[in-house]
């Protein structure tokens, strides 16, 4: 037998199938891939460099533009990592608060990923469907934080807004709504034939190959890890229930870790959601919602308080941790560092792609909910003999490129 051609199919870094910019390169035998490299590293944008110049609200406000959908992690990983590096506690009403709004964001992230997923299959109709659903946690979110993302909510040492009662009869009457339309969801994507049939053992992770990838949220969820940082590191009032990690075994017969399984978990997460807030809303704490609550008294404690911490929050994506080091000498973080899920996630691509269909790939990339944004913490430049290239030597390459174009085009000084 012959051996047959092979063909690259490249796509990206700007393809109308990304949202956001990397580069994923196959080799193709047929339908078949037989070789893929992933190449990251685009969406670069120095956010922690910037966040260690500002003040430490500054630099808060900055994390939340981090990520655009899921811009309420970010921002709780920094105030708990922040609060355990200062010695400040957060007011309990202000923790119930914080968990009921990231719950919140939960519930809409996690309908964006079910219809941008029926979008990537074929099944259109489902996607405005699914999405015209999800304007109700919009809604109450705007309501709640006056935007309806980038929400500006949280605060070192509590939140900048509290709840009304008019905010809590409109989180009920969310949960009655998605009680029903959470059901409908279940019937529709878990039951219809051709959805099934289109993500049954498409980008199957096994639970071996998910703990060697070291995968997290979701993802590791779908492949049977029942691990969740809500549930095995609570904090706010996650501390206070009892959070069970979601697997698809918990729910289905024949758990294989794909992209069936992983809308398993996601939609049964919904249900959990609800009952989070629910119950948050039922045992609200009465008090104060800021430990300090004027911000020049804040600043002056950050500037004289030195200490070190690391933080995490469960997002819908994953587990986001900061670490952040204070050193009694300015009123800003001394080292802010940033890992997203996405960071993980994004090295399941190439075994997942491997020995699939070329039409599969825009599955196994919305498999993961990836961000790039949230991904790329870092560029390295090397040089033609490896060295690295510090930014001297880079700015130096610039001008000698300058002064060489001008002798070229006999520019004179």
């Amino acid at each position: 037998m012959s051996e047959k051609a092979h063909y690259y199919v490249p796509v990206g870094p700007i393809h109308p199938a990304l949202k956001e910019p990397i580069r994923v390169e196959a080799k193709v035998q047929g339908e078949k891939i037989v070789e893929v490299d992933v190449k990251r590293g685009f969406a670069h944008r120095g956010i922690e460099y910037m966040g260690m110049k500002r003040n430490a609200i500054q630099t808060l406000y900055l994390s939340e533009r981090i990520c655009g959908i899921c811009s309420i992690s970010h921002p709780y990983a920094f105030v708990v990592t922040s609060e355990k590096a200062l010695g400040i506690e957060a007011p309990p009403r202000a923790q119930y608060i914080r968990t009921i709004v990231a719950e919140l964001e939960r519930i809409h992230s996690h309908i964006l990923w079910l219809g941008v997923v029926a979008h990537e299959i074929g099944f259109d109709p489902l996607l405005f469907w699914t999405w015209k659903g999800r304007e109700k946690v919009l809604d109450v979110l705007e309501l709640i934080t006056g935007n309806r993302i980038n929400y500006a909510m949280y605060m070192i040492g509590g939140v900048r807004r509290d709840l009304k009662e008019g905010h809590i009869k409109a989180l009920r009457d969310m949960i009655d709504y998605y009680r029903k339309f959470n059901e409908q969801m279940k019937e529709v994507f878990l039951s219809d034939p051709a959805y099934k049939a289109r993500t049954r053992g498409v980008a199957q992770l096994s639970k071996k190959m998910a703990l060697e990838l070291n995968v997290v949220g979701p993802t590791a969820r779908a492949a049977g890890i029942r691990m969740d940082i809500r549930q095995d590191i609570p904090y706010d009032a996650y501390a206070d229930m009892d959070v069970r990690a979601i697997v698809p075994q918990d729910f289905v017969s024949d758990p294989r870790g794909d992209a069936y399984d992983i809308t398993v978990v996601r939609l049964y997460e919904i249900d959990q959601s609800l009952d989070i807030i629910e119950y948050c809303i039922n045992e609200l704490p009465e008090g104060k919602i800021l430990a300090i609550d004027r911000y020049p008294v804040l600043l002056a404690k950050i500037k004289r308080t030195e200490g070190e911490a690391i933080g995490a929050h469960e997002a819908p994506r994953g587990e986001v941790i900061h670490y952040l080091k204070y050193d009694g000498t300015r009123n800003g973080p001394a080292v802010w560092k940033v890992i997203a899920p996405s960071y993980n996630n994004i090295n399941s691509w190439a075994p997942l792609l491997l020995g699939a269909e070329v039409a599969d790939i825009p599955v196994v990339v919305a498999y993961i909910d990836p961000c790039m944004c949230c991904n790329d913490r870092l560029a390295l430049v090397k040089a033609e003999d490896g060295r690295v290239l510090d930014p001297g030597v880079l700015h130096r390459k610039a001008v000698e490129k300058t002064e060489r174009i001008k002798r070229e085009l006999g520019v004179r000084e």
